[in-house]
Order: C-alpha cells, then structure tokens, then sequence
C-alpha cells in the first residue's frame, strides 16, 4: 500500500457512511441513517439539500441518476429522472436562433430529478417521503452559508445571472456575489419543497405544483410547457456491468455514457499497470490514450436509445483499442458531429444497502433563470443536444439527451466494494477511472485517492455543450510533478499544468471493508464531506 498524508482524514464507521459535496447535505444523510432510515431515505434527504445548499450545482429543476443496490435481495437497480426535450424544441427553431444557447430560457429541458428520486424511494425507502424534506426546507427558508467555492461559481456565473431578477437577488445581492459566511435564503424554495413533500412526485409534474412551475417556465421564456412536464416519468433499468480484476464493475445504462469507464478500464488490463507504479508517466499516458480511443466509441454510440453494450464492452474491442496505442501521444478528434457542474453523493446504511448517485443543472447556475412562483432554478441542459443530420444524439421533440452523469459501482463477493463518483462533464468518467484504479490496483485508501492529482484530456469535438467543440489538451495539476508532466510532452502530448481542478475533481466516496468498517472520503477541491458511524 502507498503511505501518503492526506489533508483531512479517513472516516470510519460500522452502522452507515454519507459522503457528499456539502457538509450541510451530508449532516442530513446522517440524521436520517441514525433515526434507522435506508440508504434511499438518505439519499432522498442528500439529494434535495444538495439543491438548496448547493444551487449551482443540481436541484428540483434538474436532472438525477440513482443506482441502487439491496443488501436483501442482492440485486442492482438504477433510477434515471431525466427529462425529454420539449414538445416544442426541434432542429429547425434552434438553426433558426443561430444555435442551441448555453445559458437562458431556451437553454431549459424538461426537468426529471424528481421522477428518478422518488421512483427511487418508492421502491426502497423505509421512511414516509414527507418526513425526509426538513433539512431541505430549514436551509431553503432560513438560509444557509455562502461558501469560497459558491461564491467562486457565482463570480465565474455572474453575467449570467445578472439578466434574471429573481437569481440576481437571490445568488447576486446588490449585483456581486454574497460575503463569505453571509446567509443566502431561497423563502420559495422552501415554499415548494414543502408542496413537494405533501404532493410527491405526481404534483410535481401532474398536479397544482406542476401548474405553477409550468406557468414559471412560460412566463420565462423557456420552450417546456404544463404537457412536457406531464409526459415525465422514471426510467428504470438494471445497470450494465464488466468482470474487471476480480470485481464486477457497474455503472448506470444509457442515457448515460458511463460505458465509456468501463471501456477504459477493459484496455488498461491489456498492460501491466501495477508495474507502472502509481503517478508515473507510463500509466498516465496509457489511461490518457485508453480515454480517446473510448469517446471515439462514445460519440458514435451514446445517444442512442440502446446502444450495443455487448459489443462496446467485448473483450475483442477492449483488445483492438488497446493494441492501438502506442508509446507517443495519438491524436483522435471524435467525429466532428458530433463544461458542465454537476455533483455527486453516495450513501450506505446498517443492512449494507448502497446507493451511487449524480445529479445536475448541466452548467453552474444552470440556465441562471429562477421560477418566481416556484423558486425552482432552471437547467440547461438543451445545451447537450446536437443539430446535425445522422448523429445518435440529434435533436427530437420528446427524446432524451444523452448525459456525462454516471454513477458507478465496484463489486466484490456479490457486495458494494466501493461506492464513488464525481461532477465534470466529460471529465467525469476519465477521474472515475483514475480514483478506481488508485484503490483497486496499488492500495491507496479512498481519501488518499481522492486527494492524489488529477489529469484529464480533450478532444476535437468532444465538449459535450453545444456547439460541441474543444481542443486537444493533456490538463494535469502541478502535484503530478515536474519529471513526470516533462515525460509526457515528450510524448507529444499538449499538457497544461494548472492548479487543483476544482469542477471534474469533487470526488465522493464509500469503501466497504470485509469487517463491515465503512470507509468514507471527501474531496478537499470543493465544499466535500464525508461522515460515518
């Protein structure tokens, strides 16, 4: 095992573990584990104060992946609450506007968190659904503390909130971002989370909630209408898995691209990686050049309704990708046709059930719009589609996008293993990749991986907001070291040494010991925290 120091410390418990992007929401988890709730009830509890704690990041005007897995029956099953494009949003009214906006009322999706999450507790909570929104609705209506890294996002966000009354009040008092400490209330939030708790799901987008929240999204400007919310509901599927080095490997189905992980990792069993040594050079560039060849797959297949996992996820194609890369830098822009906020949380609980989870606005502040009636902040996820004819992920009225969140798994002798995940985008799969890989092959324990420095690479073509463009760029932190970032230039690999990547590097993360110790790790990038008993 490599012995490093890490900045805060490994949490451990035998009766539950909580670790999220804020320690607001992981209290919450916790307060909910202790009174004997599941691994869903906390991850309802999570999840909704995420959104309040954490308004930059994901809430009820958004979109969620949940992946559960039940100690009692030793089965897997994933939640996706995403919404479909609007009835009215079709290729020809956006070529019309010169594109598809990054930010604004048509940037705005159908909002499907909540169809996910509560799906996701109807079928594995133990706790009433209403009973698990006071933290929630505390924090929304008394306020909560505006953090370094919430004002940073609101800086970075700034002109994009500015053009909406409602967000520039609330996220922008007097037009710049709240002091560090100052209380930041959302009193309609509070207002509808207390609506949603009474109503449930069906109110959100079928009853008198969804009417209002329709009328804010109308009166916005945005293209999703009281019929589009109607039309939400859950999907429920099994996850997609991969046998790896004695685990299996699972990670949530299409939409989400999360196959592209586990491409990733099929080719690094191809090499001797644990003869690389950790950080080095070698094992940096063959993860670097397993991720191109895997989002040349991903760009071809994610979009699709079903994509062939069976073939993407041979050991035929891991083996042609992996013979492929060679000892210099490739350079593979994904098809031409064709950077997002996200966060991520992952529970345990005392019988062992386990839940992964990711959920997002898409960019910070999302759309920067919020519903005056409702106080729900818009996504943008429109943003994610394509326009160009034949490509997997183009434009359709009531299709669903495809989507970067993905929320793994690591099994082992038929347990959660290892329970983690992080926001960013595109970057999400390929920092997913790498704390796996710390953990599983040379030993580091999950705070110890979550706090090593990161890499992550573009492509021509491969950003994921619309117009779906990037560059060809090897990004790693300075802690990566001087010999090694030299190495890899001399691969032929453009490297841009910057600080510690605060978006794709928010990691969350549970490791279950064979003695039932809980292990829970934080990233100290973000607001992260850990927790267990």
């Amino acid at each position: 095992m490599i012995q490093t120091r890490t900045h805060r410390p490994l949490l451990m418990g035998r009766r539950g573990a909580v670790a999220s992007n804020h320690p607001v929401a992981t209290a919450a988890g916790m307060e909910v584990l202790r009174a004997g709730g599941s691994a869903a009830d906390a991850a309802v509890a999570v999840s909704l104060t995420l959104g309040v704690v954490e308004p930059h990041m994901s809430g009820l005007g958004g979109d969620g992946f949940y992946h559960h897995w039940s100690a009692a029956s030793g089965r897997a099953e994933t939640y996706a609450g995403t919404g479909p494009a609007p009835a009215a949003a079709t290729v020809e009214r956006y070529r019309a506007e010169g594109g598809i906006p990054v930010w604004g009322p048509l940037s705005t999706q159908t909002p499907g968190k909540v169809a996910g999450l509560a799906a996701l507790h109807a079928a594995h909570g133990a706790k009433p659904w209403a009973g698990l929104f006071d933290p929630a609705i505390e924090a929304a209506r008394e306020g909560f503390a505006a953090t370094a890294t919430f004002r940073r996002f609101a800086t970075t966000m700034r002109e994009r909130l500015l053009p909406d009354a409602l967000a520039r009040d609330t996220f922008l008092p007097g037009g710049a971002p709240p002091a560090l400490g100052a209380v930041v209330a959302q009193p309609a939030l509070a207002a509808t989370l207390q609506r949603l708790a009474e109503g449930g799901a069906e109110d959100f987008f079928r009853g008198s909630l969804a009417r209002d929240l329709a009328a804010d999204l109308a009166d916005s400007g945005t293209l999703v209408a009281a019929a589009d919310l109607a039309a939400v509901r859950p999907r429920e599927a099994p996850p997609i898995a991969m046998a790896w080095r004695g685990f299996e490997l699972r990670q949530t189905p299409a939409p989400s691209m999360g196959f592209a992980m586990l491409q990733m990792l099929a080719m690094l069993e191809h090499h001797d990686i644990a003869a690389m040594g950790w950080g080095s050079e070698a094992l940096v560039h063959l993860m670097v050049e397993a991720k191109k060849r895997a989002f040349l797959d991903r760009e071809a297949h994610a979009g699709m309704e079903v994509p062939p996992f069976a073939e993407l996820l041979s050991p035929a194609r891991a083996a042609a990708h992996a013979a492929a890369i060679g000892p210099r830098a490739a350079h593979l822009p994904v098809r031409p046709a064709p950077e997002a906020d996200t966060t991520y949380f992952c529970v345990m609980d005392a019988e062992g059930n386990a839940v992964s989870a990711i959920q997002s606005l898409n960019s910070a502040f999302g759309a920067g719009v919020v519903g005056p009636r409702t106080g729900v902040l818009f996504n943008n996820r429109m943003a994610y589609w394509h326009l160009e004819e034949g490509h997997p992920n183009r434009l359709a009225p009531g299709r669903i996008v495809r989507h970067t969140m993905n929320a793994p798994m690591a099994m082992k002798d038929g347990k959660p293993w290892l329970l983690f995940g992080t926001p960013g985008a595109d970057n999400q799969v390929q920092i997913n990749a790498q704390v796996l890989v710390a953990i599983a092959v040379f030993g580091l324990d999950p705070q110890q991986a979550l706090e090593a420095p990161r890499w992550t690479s573009s492509q021509p073509g491969q950003e994921s907001n619309y117009p779906h463009a990037g560059g060809e760029v090897l990004t790693v932190e300075a802690g990566l070291g001087e010999d090694v970032i030299a190495g890899l230039r001399a691969r032929g690999h453009e490297v841009k040494v910057v600080p510690p990547l605060e978006g794709p590097c928010s990691v969350a993360a549970i490791r279950l010991l064979e003695n039932g110790v809980r292990m829970a790790a934080s990233d100290p990038r973000r607001d992260g925290w850990a927790a267990a008993w």
